[in-house]
């Protein structure tokens, strides 16, 4: 499965209904991320990374090739996870900008996908490899 062949299976899907667990995990077989909104405050985070990420009114979360990069320490001033995030890209999530409640921004190359809520566009998705993560 390719990030297009992922993001045209997703394409159209309902709020709370993006994609299917089978989807998902055919997804993450072939290292492929889906990054959509749900609420006015998370980036779900779906395939070879399955997570949620708080990001009300915005926010980011940080990718390398491995995956999702999480800050494991107590504090947010943690010196070893700011040197892995110097090495990792960011998918911004941007609430409320063009036409959308969630869309999103990175430099990784991705597919785009919209999420329908009462078949109004609510959410722009990416789909992406994490082969893809620049270095």
């Amino acid at each position: 499965m390719t990030p297009l062949e992922a993001a045209q299976k997703l394409d159209g899907n309902q709020y709370r209904k993006e994609g299917t667990r089978g989807l998902f995990d055919e997804m993450k077989a072939a290292g492929l991320v889906a990054i959509f909104g749900a609420s006015d405050d998370l980036m779900e985070i779906r395939g070879a990374v399955h997570d949620e990420i708080g990001c009300y009114d915005g926010g980011a979360a940080c990718f390398t090739k491995a995956g999702l990069l999480k800050n494991e320490c107590e504090t947010s001033d943690c010196p070893y996870h700011a040197k892995l995030e110097s090495s990792a890209v960011a998918v911004e999530a941007l609430w409320d900008e063009r036409g959308y409640s969630w869309c999103y921004d990175t430099v990784i190359p991705h597919q785009k996908f919209v999420i329908k809520e009462d078949d109004e566009d609510y959410c722009e998705g990416i789909v992406f490899a994490l082969a893809d993560v620049p270095a």
